[in-house]
């Protein structure tokens, strides 16, 4: 038995023309479906928690604190690459930037720096539930770790202080 006979279909039984319209056609309701379902589906299957992320922006010069004040970053939607994510900036404040400083006797103190300040940006999403790596597009969420603050009008590199998933502090 030849796998395409002499009037072109595939074992005797479809047009292999036919046969690729007919993949061509459920490939594309299938790219619908998961596009229209697939969050349903997701959130059936692993259902989402709110997340909590404190980012510090340590030392910010007193020109970027400006313009943070300018801009007013509350409500502004989370960017990685070229596309809006499922987290936004809930809050931002100001903090002392505190700096060691040597005296004149040799011994180390911290004091307030007169011009810079700490700012703290607190971010919420939604992650799947008992997830082991939270993520906000492809920054994990772990305290320690680097994290870029990126709007569509700011961004800024600071460290994650704080993770709360689901209500509890991680």
């Amino acid at each position: 038995m030849k796998i395409v006979n002499e009037k072109g279909k595939l074992f005797g039984i479809i047009n292999l023309a036919d046969l690729l319209v007919l993949v061509l056609i459920v490939a594309v309701i299938a790219g619908v479906g998961v596009k229209l379902f697939g969050t349903q589906v997701q959130n059936k299957v692993a259902p989402q928690v709110d997340c909590i992320v404190e980012v510090d922006i340590i030392g910010t010069s007193p020109r970027i604190l400006n313009e943070i004040e300018r801009q007013d970053l509350k409500g502004e939607r989370i960017v990685s690459g070229n596309e809006y994510l499922n987290a936004t900036i809930e809050d931002v404040w100001f903090e002392d930037y505190i700096v060691q400083t040597p005296r004149d006797d040799g011994t180390i103190v911290n004091s307030t720096d007169p011009s810079k300040k700490d700012v703290i940006v607190k971010i919420k999403t939604t992650v799947p539930e008992g997830t082991a790596s939270p993520k906000i597009g492809s920054q994990e969420l772990r305290a320690g770790k680097t994290y870029i603050v990126k709007t569509q009008r700011f961004e800024c590199s600071g460290t994650i202080r704080y993770v709360e998933i689901g209500g509890q502090a991680q």
